[in-house]
């Protein structure tokens, strides 16, 4: 399908096979890339579709180009890269792949080689399909359902960056014989009836919809094989990425068992049964006494002021130059603050991130940190959700804020949230209300209390978002003109 508007020539491509069939009519009437607008449907220009067919081969000509009597002949390599290219999620990747078939047809042969631009980038969006294929087959985790219940038996959630499902799945009916299954995804739902492959729409809207009667076994049996000793806490992060921890089943108690393993189980897990040995000989020790001795705790990851370190990943330190004119202080690290042990790279922290770039503050140029240093959390299905810290809490890790002041020695604090601005004054009375309206000193710095970023992401309508996002935006301008410039 093709359209013609001030001299540009629309093609709907839908899959791989539409721009392929397309593509080929294009370069059969000589129609350069700068002339085409590629579109995922008639009614509009956005580039979103999904699967690729991985055939290979030639491509013989239809219209103008059967009129000439001539073949468009692809190498099979080409085509294959072509293909896999196709399911790289990016906005103009139709517009791409004819841009470099349009420059092999026109006897450009470097367009394959990675030290060509094109070519580089192609070869890069392989490379990054191939690795979600493969990513896809490691995490993707089937959880059961009742017989009762009948087809589909077993049912997977999956959230994947690129379109790869077709390939994934093609792969799992190959591996689980005649067994049903469906795996769902945001965006397309396969299903396998023991026989063929059917595709659907979005069926589900997360991994919570799956119940699983089986799935507490299996994290009993996980648990049961986890050796502390030989935990090596980095490696598994390095190996397994943090946007796949929360719909894997385990990824509920991985946190606290790396905590755990952190926090001295490597030396301790087996002092519980000291002194009930069978036998003739009676140890006469405790437990507690058979423990090594510990050194009050000096640094965060030691810390034990309250509980939260129980069921936290890490502590989760502040960031930025020692020296910033600005410190902004959140109230406390979220899920993804504690699986990469740094503040505010969550979704909050995409919102300040937004909110920096439009008040005109560098976030390299300010120190970023939590009144509470620990993620406390509690379990919804199978997410981890956020839960506020209490009073006592934010007081038992005031010590640690206090050391960051001590050593940043800001101009300027900048407060995101009541829970911040508890422990910036340490008081536990204290209200964003009576203090919003301007800055004000304490401790001969000055302080501004803006909303929390996840403020704006649980607002209510769009209204009470942009109210909430410009309070922040405004208060990071009128930090910088607080903040003077250090000399030396």
């Amino acid at each position: 399908m093709a359209g013609v508007a001030g001299g540009m020539i629309r093609k709907v491509a839908r899959s791989f096979d539409e721009w392929r069939a397309a593509a080929r009519d294009l370069v059969a009437r000589a129609v350069p890339p700068a002339s085409v607008e590629w579109a995922a449907s008639e009614a509009d220009g956005d580039l979103f579709s999904f699967g690729a067919d991985g055939a290979a081969g030639h491509w013989h000509g239809h219209g103008a180009e059967a009129a000439a009597g001539s073949a468009l002949r692809v190498p099979r390599e080409l085509m294959e890269m072509l293909a896999s290219a196709a399911c790289f999620s990016a906005a103009d990747r139709w517009a791409f792949l004819y841009k470099v078939l349009w420059r092999w047809q026109r006897g450009e042969r470097d367009v394959m080689s990675a030290a060509d631009v094109d070519g580089a980038r192609l070869y890069a969006m392989v490379k990054a399909v191939r690795r979600e294929e493969h990513d896809m087959h490691a995490y993707v985790r089937f959880r059961e359902r009742k017989e009762e219940d009948g087809a589909p038996r077993f049912v997977a959630w999956f959230e994947p960056t690129h379109e790869v499902l077709p390939q994934v799945a093609r792969h799992f009916a190959r591996r689980m014989g005649n067994a049903t299954w469906m795996i769902a995804t945001p965006t397309a739902t396969v299903l396998w009836d023991g026989e063929h492959l059917h595709n659907a729409p979005a069926l589900m809207r997360g991994a919570a919809d799956i119940d699983d009667a089986g799935e507490s076994l299996w994290l009993t049996y996980y648990r049961s094989i986890f050796n502390p000793a030989r935990l090596n806490a980095d490696l598994l992060r390095s190996h397994i990425p943090s946007r796949f921890w929360k719909n894997l089943p385990e990824g509920a108690i991985v946190p606290a068992m790396i905590s755990g393993a952190a926090t001295g189980e490597r030396r301790t897990g087996q002092t519980g049964t000291v002194g009930r040995r069978g036998g003739a000989t009676t140890i006469a020790v405790t437990p507690e006494r058979a423990q090594p001795r510990r050194d009050a705790p000096d640094t965060l990851d030691q810390c034990r002021r309250c509980e939260l370190w129980r069921n936290a990943t890490q502590a989760v330190p502040g960031v930025g130059p020692r020296q910033a004119r600005i410190m902004l202080v959140g109230e406390q690290p979220g899920d993804q603050e504690d699986l990469q042990g740094l503040p505010f790279v969550g979704p909050a922290g995409a919102v300040l991130d937004r909110a920096l770039a439009e008040a005109g503050v560098a976030r390299d140029a300010v120190y970023l940190t939590n009144a509470v240093k620990h993620f406390k959390w509690e379990l919804r299905g199978k997410r981890r959700l956020h839960k506020t810290p209490a009073q006592r809490e934010v007081a038992a890790c005031h010590v640690w804020l206090e050391e960051e002041l001590q050593q940043v020695r800001p101009e300027v604090v900048v407060a995101l949230g009541a829970t911040a601005l508890k422990s910036v004054l340490r008081d536990g009375g204290a209200t964003m209300s009576a203090v919003m309206e301007a800055p004000f000193q304490h401790e001969g710095r000055w302080v501004v209390a803006v909303y929390h970023p996840s403020f704006v992401l649980r607002a209510r309508d769009e209204e009470s978002r942009k109210q909430a996002y410009d309070v922040i935006v405004a208060g990071l301008r009128q930090a910088l003109r607080l903040a003077p410039a250090r000399s030396g």
